[in-house]
């Protein structure tokens, strides 16, 4: 017999959304079952992050960082502006019109920033000003803190100075809080991630120059379920276990006599979903050999 010869399955969120509500013992009738399911399956997205690392929201991002600035996003953020020409790295960005201020850590190309977290909120269209050059530029659109807000945790990072990278440490909240003066100046040898809602990096020493660079592994957010023609951002082996966890959510709203078989199904999934979405590693084991000696 002849095999398909495709291996390209997939699961759209309608299709996740009719499966759940067929282990529940029911059938899609209402726009309304769409949209609790929908709301359901984010909510499960949202749980995941919570449980631990999922392998495949890992994303290696490099930071450029600045002489004498210390705080800066917790992903990458871009200001799109008419033109960079003659601004310099390090001076703050001011709005004309909102009064809003920002530093550039970087400039990524001949219309774009890399900035810090802005104090206030820009108006797209108005003129900015550099404070150090006195350069006038037009803001083109809206700051877009997708990138940064899909930040989760950092979960190893790296100072990189010519083409060599230094280990560097993270340290607590109260660690850092306890650094006497945090505007020292050197090689940056700690971080500590403040996990707001938009997250911020701040570093310790303050950076001595515009050429050393924070390479880091962040977990980001799992996209949400939009439309319902969408297909999930999550890798082949956690199908099941998508599938499972809404029918188990939605089995709360609809089916609470299935309640606890679809959790221990659901629970079952992720745990061999987990185990194979793991780090791996080489490693080798050597055995001790003993000579016996004479009596």
């Amino acid at each position: 017999m002849a095999t398909s010869e495709s291996s390209n399955f997939e699961l759209d969120v309608a299709d996740y959304v009719e499966e759940a509500f067929e282990r529940c013992g029911r059938t899609v009738r209402t726009g309304y079952d769409m949209k609790t399911a929908k709301r359901s399956l984010n909510l499960l997205l949202a749980e995941w992050a919570n449980r631990g690392l999922n392998q495949w929201t890992i994303n290696e991002t490099v930071l450029d960082l600045a002489a004498n600035i210390r705080v800066y996003p917790g992903g990458t953020l871009n200001m799109a502006v008419a033109a960079t020409a003659n601004f310099s790295i390090g001076e703050t960005l001011t709005g004309g019109t909102s009064g809003a201020t920002c530093q550039v850590t970087s400039i990524p190309g001949a219309t774009s920033f890399a900035i810090t977290l802005p104090t206030g909120t820009f108006s797209n269209g108005e003129n900015i000003t550099g404070g150090t050059t006195g350069t006038v530029t037009t803001l083109s659109s809206a700051i877009d803190f997708t990138d940064v807000r899909s930040t989760i945790d950092f979960l190893s990072a790296v100072l990189r100075r010519d083409n060599t990278d230094y280990s560097i440490s993270r340290v607590s909240r109260d660690d850092y809080l306890t650094i006497p003066n945090k505007t020292t100046t050197g090689r940056v040898d700690q971080f500590f991630l403040n996990r707001l809602i938009t997250p911020q990096l701040e570093v310790w020493p303050t950076p001595s120059n515009n050429t050393d660079k924070l390479v880091y592994n962040r977990l980001t957010r799992i996209q949400d379920a939009d439309t319902f023609t969408n297909t999930m951002e999550v890798p082949f082996r956690f199908y099941p276990c998508l599938a499972a966890g809404l029918a188990y959510y939605l089995s709360l709203k609809i089916a609470p006599d299935r309640t606890t078989m679809l959790k221990t199904l659901y629970e079952e999934e992720f745990i061999v979903a987990a185990t194979e979405d793991r780090d791996r590693a080489s490693f080798t084991i050597q055995p001790s050999i003993a000579y016996a000696r004479p009596i």
